[in-house]
C-alpha cells in the first residue's frame, strides 16, 4: 500500500511539474537563469577576493617577518663586534656581555627566521589559490559573458517563434484548418450554403412537376394565347381606321 502511494505521489509530482514547465514562460526562465548566473559569478567573486586577500596580508606579514630578522641579525652582528672590541681593550667582563647579548640575537634571529619560513610557505600556498581563484573567476565571467550572449539570441529565437506561431494561426485560420473558438471555417459556411442551394433546388423541381404546377402553366399559356389574339386584333382595329384616310 505503501509503495502504491510513493508511486502515485511521485507521478503527480511528475505531473505538476510537466505542466508548470508548459505554463512557465520562457523569457522569465531565461532572464532567471541570468540572474542566478550573475549571483554566482558574485559569490565566486567575492571568494577570490577573500583568498587574494588573505595573500595579501601573508605579503604584509612576510615582510614584516624579513625585516624583523634581518634587524635580529645586524644586532647579533654589531653585538659580535663590541665583544672582538673590548676584549682587545682588555676589558673581558664587557666583551662576556656583548656575547650574551649576540646569543640572545642569535636565539631570536633563529626563531624569527623559522616563523618567516611558515609565513612563507602560507604565502606559497596563497599564492597559488588566488593564482586559482583569479582563474575561476575569468573563466566564469566568460561564461557569463557567453550566457548573455546566448540570452539574447534565445530572446531572439523566442520572438521569432512566436511570430511563426501567429502567423501559423492565420494561415490555419484562412486554410479553415484551425478555428478560432466557435467561429465556422470559409469550409464549413460553404458545404452549409451548398446543402441550402441543393435544398432549395430540390424543393423547386419538385413544385415544377406537381400538378398545381401543371395547371398554372396551361392557365399561363391560354392567358398568352387570349393576349396574343387580343394584340392581333388592336393591329386590325388600326389597319382599319388607317384606310378611309389612305382612300380620301
Amino acid at each position: 500500500m505503501f509503495k502504491v502511494i510513493r508511486r502515485a505521489w511521485r507521478y503527480m509530482v511528475f505531473a505538476l511539474s510537466g505542466r508548470l514547465d508548459e505554463l512557465s514562460d520562457p523569457r522569465i526562465q531565461i532572464e532567471q537563469a541570468i540572474q542566478e548566473a550573475k549571483e554566482q559569478h558574485q559569490r565566486l567573486s567575492q571568494q577570490a577576493a577573500a583568498v587574494i586577500g588573505n595573500e595579501r596580508e601573508l605579503e604584509m606579514k612576510l615582510a614584516r617577518s624579513l625585516e624583523e630578522t634581518e634587524k635580529l641579525q645586524a644586532n647579533a652582528r654589531q653585538a659580535v663586534l663590541l665583544a672582538d672590541q673590548a676584549r682587545a681593550a682588555g676589558d673581558e667582563r664587557k666583551a662576556l656581555s656583548y656575547e650574551d647579548s649576540a646569543r640572545a640575537f642569535a636565539s631570536r634571529l633563529v626563531a624569527a627566521e623559522t616563523a618567516m619560513g611558515d609565513v612563507q610557505l602560507m604565502h606559497e600556498r596563497a599564492r597559488q589559490s588566488s593564482a586559482q581563484a583569479r582563474a575561476s573567476v575569468e573563466n566564469n565571467a566568460m561564461a557569463l559573458q557567453k550566457k548573455i550572449a546566448e540570452r539574447m539570441r534565445l530572446l531572439s529565437q523566442l520572438d521569432q517563434a512566436k511570430m511563426q506561431e501567429q502567423l501559423n494561426k492565420a494561415m490555419g485560420d484562412l486554410s479553415g484548418l484551425t478555428p478560432a473558438g466557435d467561429t465556422p471555417t470559409m469550409d464549413q459556411v460553404r458545404e452549409k450554403i451548398e446543402k441550402r442551394y441543393a435544398r432549395a433546388l430540390g424543393e423547386a423541381e419538385l413544385t415544377s412537376n406537381s400538378v398545381e404546377a401543371r395547371m398554372i402553366e396551361v392557365e399561363r399559356a391560354a392567358i398568352d394565347v387570349e393576349g396574343a389574339a387580343r394584340l392581333e386584333a388592336i393591329k386590325e382595329s388600326l389597319r382599319q381606321d388607317r384606310k378611309p384616310e389612305v382612300e380620301s
